[in-house]
């Protein structure tokens, strides 16, 4: 794989090619061209945009999308079995013949010059992703994540498209880099709040926390979740014990900590009145769900809400209660089993009639195939009648 980053990417896009890629009306050609020659002020100093599009502008991020576009379909040129990912200025190419990346390397680089761009040699490397290649460490860091793969026996092999044992595992893990970049962000604003009561550090950790987590909730992230909570409990501790010199470690636990289920160190303040009880959580909380990829041919524009239903829990064009059910039901029928498909009826039925005391209740909610509803419909009466005759039977017996 090649590993690349663009120099100074927003700052070097040659204005006349990017308005030439546009090829729009001559109008909106004017007025971006008007936006892109506006110049910037920085620090109460003007300065002059002869090439770039100005970081911080609100069409900046479309304008070297749109300069950037076009790069995957040059590649395809190469060789079709290459594969570029891009985000940005940030992007790989992954191949399983290494001349075939390098020869790619030079078309990107051609290609970029006629944008006004190169690439830049610190942030670019060609490794793989499983042995070492030119003493360069396996894998590679994209977007905060590190992609490595890993040997490993035929009970935990990956498979081709065919089933095919492959030898190996692809292992995701938050990166080095960010993992010591979040690590300090917590430091920085517990010593921040050295002074300040608990509940306002635990207002300001918690979305941060958070965040966090949810971003690295779809990969490996069991054991480095764990170890951030190991982090923060001590940089927590010696926040505690700074601000209580005088007090034994026993009283600043009992002062800071709680005891809920069977967690006995909830970071947690007992709010007044009826506010309750104001907590840290903890990275370990945030569930870790795989992510399953965007079909190559889909789009949130689609109209096809029944396969966001089920991928996201919610659709503009559907109710919420439709849309959490079609996910939670992995956008499957529970009576007949088989996928939902854009044009079918759906119903939703109660898993337990009203009839027989059922409770209009999420958890007693499923999604059905009309002639499914029907056919359940039909099971639930029949049933319903046999208890009522039981019922009868036992209360007259001859």
């Amino acid at each position: 794989m090649l590993d690349a980053d663009i120099a100074k990417c927003f700052d070097r896009i040659d204005h006349k090619a990017l308005l030439t890629k546009l090829n729009t009306f001559p109008t909106i050609s004017r007025q971006i061209r008007a936006w892109l020659k506006a110049g910037v002020v920085d620090e109460k100093q003007f300065s002059k945009t002869s090439e770039g599009t100005p970081q911080g502008g609100v069409i900046s991020p479309l304008l070297a999308n749109i300069a950037l576009h076009g790069m995957e379909s040059r590649i395809k040129q190469v060789n079709k079995t290459a594969c570029l990912i891009r985000y940005a200025d940030d992007f790989v190419i992954l191949h399983h013949d290494i001349s075939v990346v390098q020869r790619c390397q030079q078309v990107i680089t051609e290609w970029l010059n006629g944008m006004g761009l190169e690439l830049k040699p610190s942030k670019t490397r060609l490794a793989h992703t499983l042995n070492r290649c030119d003493n360069e460490q396996p894998g590679f860091d994209f977007l905060g994540f590190t992609i490595r793969q890993f040997p490993v026996g035929k009970y935990q092999s990956g498979t081709d498209k065919w089933g095919n044992k492959l030898g190996f595992k692809t292992i995701i893990k938050p990166s080095k880099k960010n993992i010591k970049l979040h690590a300090e962000s917590l430091r920085r604003i517990i010593k921040a709040h050295k002074s300040a009561p608990q509940g306002a550090l635990i207002k300001r950790l918690n979305p941060v926390i958070r965040g966090w987590a949810n971003n690295y909730r779809t990969v490996v992230s069991k054991e480095i979740f764990s170890g951030m909570d190991k982090l923060i409990y001590q940089q927590l501790r010696a926040w505690g014990n700074f601000r209580h010199p005088n007090k034994n470690r026993t009283w600043v636990r009992h002062k800071y900590w709680q005891t809920r289920g069977n967690d006995n160190w909830v970071f947690a303040i007992r709010g007044e009145g009826n506010r309750g009880t104001m907590r840290l959580i903890k990275h370990q909380e945030t569930p870790i769900e795989r992510h399953v990829k965007v079909k190559e041919n889909r789009s949130p524009y689609d109209g096809d809400w029944i396969y966001w239903s089920s991928r996201m829990g919610k659709h503009p064009n559907i109710s919420p209660r439709v849309a959490k059910l079609l996910k939670s039901q992995n956008g499957k029928c529970s009576h007949c089993g088989l996928f939902f498909k854009d044009g079918d009826l759906l119903e939703i039925d109660h898993k337990i009639p009203k009839s027989q005391g059922g409770k209009d209740k999420f958890e007693n909610l499923q999604l059905l195939h009309r002639h499914c509803h029907d056919n359940k419909t039909a099971l639930d009466s029949a049933a319903g009648t046999r208890v009522l005759n039981e019922e009868w039977l036992n209360a007259n017996p001859f």
